[in-house]
């Protein structure tokens, strides 16, 4: 596997190696080793969660502020999704930016996002079945969330169909709400 680092540090776009003959593929879809040799920390998954979505879902922005934060390795296992990471980490240079990734099963590629990431997805195929191996296990008290539709992010959602955002997402603060209200993380 080939880990590239995205625009935004402390992430990384994982680019497969696929062995192909006439019964169909196989990948590595982790590898621990290689993982944390290329980006200098160790991820260690221990909570596994998985969600289907139809066309045009947002789930996110979601993040941690738990003290360990929370590491996310995101696949697609089937479908296309535009993978969104969103740096909100205060003291960060690149604070406020995102980077949008497409995701496909086809392709097999992944996105590992460091601790203190946020994150969010839109399914673009008709369905989308995503898995995300995480570093720390749901803690309702640390799980934190900011508005799809921020005015600071500014994210670009795909408008080639209905956007579809969970009540909960649609009614989370702003950016600026959780950075006066100090429910970001610093770095």
């Amino acid at each position: 596997m080939k880990l590239s680092k995205t625009t935004i540090e402390g992430a990384w776009l994982i680019e497969p190696v696929r062995h192909t003959d006439e019964r169909g593929w196989f990948q590595e879809w982790f590898k621990k080793s290689e993982v944390d040799r290329q980006i200098g920390f160790s991820f260690e998954p221990v909570q596994l969660n998985i969600s289907h979505s139809q066309q045009g879902v947002v789930r996110g922005i979601h993040y941690s502020i738990a003290p360990q934060g929370q590491a996310k390795l995101v696949t697609v296992m089937s479908g296309e999704i535009d993978d969104y990471i969103i740096d909100i980490r205060s003291a960060s240079p690149t604070f406020g930016q995102w980077e949008r990734v497409r995701l496909s099963s086809d392709i097999g590629n992944s996105v590992l996002l460091g601790p203190n990431l946020a994150h969010a997805f839109q399914c673009v195929s008709e369905v989308a079945t995503v898995c995300y191996a995480v570093s720390a296990e749901f803690n309702s008290d640390a799980e934190k969330a900011i508005n799809p539709l921020c005015p600071t992010l500014k994210i670009e959602w795909c408008k080639d169909f209905p956007i579809l955002i969970s009540p909960k997402d649609s009614a989370a603060p702003t950016l600026n709400a959780q950075k006066t209200s100090q429910l970001l993380p610093k770095l």
